[in-house]
């Protein structure tokens, strides 16, 4: 009889494993966003209808880099709003589908303080004696750590921020190749990590590794394919799409959109005196340069010509007209090769700004209002920035 009842609850342990683990692969087939999939991932890690972990962060490979990188985290940061999330979750009977739609509705994940301490993470993958996470991820097996254990690893940067008595480290593979590790822990119930959470969690990770590859691919191709050839920013198609679709996302939160339109001063004069492919070099500094000084939600595109144009999401027009002013100085100051044929003998850019709501609804009309923006500029004696 009692082995009877063993086998029951075992049956009903496993059936209910397979309904989370059928759940999760269903919603990862959805889409090809790596974002969503990360947040589909860590949800089936973290949901109660999922494996019921306390909190959850995923890491990918950068093999280039030799870095092993923070790029999500999901969970409370106390035990107040864990009861929080957990009661609301509870009240309104939210499965696993739910949890998702919120996520594809808001960035309150994303603005999360403990996922901005994630997304700032990165160790070397090479230092296993220090690092857990490179141990994991070049051995490629899972890695619990119970108190005694983590111990040995108090001067990594992720058990430091954890502050976990109990840690589970479980890389994800494609093709035997390990691209991601996921960390896990249950620091608000301090329930113990035991060995069906650990088969559970490495078969979801099994999944989890193939469905970041394909979306790793996915984006490598559609960033090849609507780059722009000289400085790989997105082109002037793939920038229309890009408004359009932040511009859709901003209505649906009620929240502000910036469009900034930036043009290099003078720039015919360079090109006439030095040739095209001087000037090609131009553009290809300044494109890196908008780049590495632009956010991450920030999208940076070669709009034509010596054209470009930053959109910039969650943004009003006082924040806006301050980082435009500060790229602005910053392009001022950089020493761009032969500046000195400019009239002022440096590179400028003159900056035009235009926001959601207040200067159109309509992303024809954003860029026809941050057009004018950059004209006023210019005839305020360039080197400006100017807000319709």
């Amino acid at each position: 009889m009692e082995d009877s009842n063993k086998l029951k609850v075992e049956l009903e342990r496993t059936k209910i494993e397979l309904k989370i683990l059928y759940e999760v692969s269903n919603a990862m087939r959805t889409t090809l966003k790596l974002d969503e999939i990360l947040y589909i991932i860590l949800t089936g890690v973290t949901a109660h209808t999922g494996l019921g972990f306390n909190r959850a962060i995923l890491f990918l490979v950068n093999e280039k880099e030799q870095l092993i990188e923070g790029k999500m985290g999901i969970g409370p940061e106390n035990g107040e709003e864990a009861n929080i999330a957990w009661t609301k979750i509870e009240e309104e009977k939210m499965d696993l589908e739910d949890l998702i739609n919120v996520f594809k509705n808001s960035d309150a994940v994303l603005e999360s303080g403990f996922n901005r301490q994630v997304r700032n993470l990165k160790v070397s993958l090479l230092d296993k004696s220090e690092n857990p996470l490179s141990l994991a991820a070049l051995e490629g097996m899972p890695l619990h750590l119970t108190s005694q254990a983590i111990l040995k690893y108090h001067n990594s940067p992720v058990i430091k921020i954890l502050g976990s008595r109990e840690l589970l480290l479980i890389p994800l593979k494609a093709k035997d190749r390990v691209n991601g590790i996921i960390v896990a822990d249950n620091f608000i119930t301090n329930d113990p990590i035991t060995k069906d959470d650990i088969h559970m969690l490495t078969m979801l990770a099994n999944q989890a590794g193939l469905a970041i590859e394909n979306s790793q691919l996915f984006e490598l191709t559609v960033e090849r394919a609507h780059s722009d050839y000289l400085t790989n920013l997105w082109n002037h198609g793939y920038f229309q799409f890009l408004l359009q679709t932040e511009l859709e996302k901003t209505k649906a939160t009620k929240n502000s959109l910036t469009l900034m339109m930036i043009d290099i001063d003078d720039f015919k004069i360079y090109n006439d005196t030095l040739g095209h492919q001087a000037g090609d070099k131009i553009l290809r500094a300044l494109a890196n340069l908008l780049r590495n000084q632009s956010r991450k939600m920030d999208q940076v595109c070669r709009y034509g010509g010596e054209e470009f144009t930053i959109i910039l999401p969650h943004t009003d027009k006082k924040e806006a007209f301050l980082i435009a002013e500060r790229i602005r100085m910053d392009i001022q100051k950089y020493p761009f090769l032969n500046e000195e044929i400019f009239p002022n003998q440096q590179l400028t850019v003159s900056l035009g700004i235009a926001t959601f709501p207040e200067n159109g609804l309509l992303a024809a009309d954003l860029i026809t209002a941050s057009d004018k923006s950059l004209y006023q500029a210019k005839n305020k004696g360039k080197n400006n920035t100017y807000c319709g």
